[in-house]
């Protein structure tokens, strides 16, 4: 199955980024490589992940990586990362 990210996700990834850099740049680039290696695992396992508890939709699915929530949703081709959000950051189906 083909992995997209959304417009969202892809802006949560250099949002993330961003603001991890200020403090420390090597954290930063380790945090969003291992969040993008997290793909790999998405794409073999895609039911692998948890329900998103908030969402409560079988489709829409969660993995952990570090201190952040990737979470997308299953569809019939492809498999859309929806967000990336810190395990801080409150979820709600507008930021999705």
């Amino acid at each position: 199955m083909k992995i997209v990210w959304s417009p969202q996700a892809a802006d949560d990834l250099v949002e993330n980024n961003k603001y991890i850099a200020r403090e420390n740049p090597d954290a930063a680039r380790a945090i969003v490589n291992n969040i993008y290696e997290s793909r790999k695992r998405i794409k073999e396992f895609p039911t692998q992940g948890r329900v998103v508890p908030e969402i409560g939709q079988k489709d829409i699915r969660e993995i952990f990586c570090g201190s952040y929530r990737i979470i997308y949703q299953i569809e019939a081709k492809r498999i859309l990362i929806l967000t990336i959000r810190h395990m801080k950051q409150k979820l709600t189906k507008d930021n999705l």
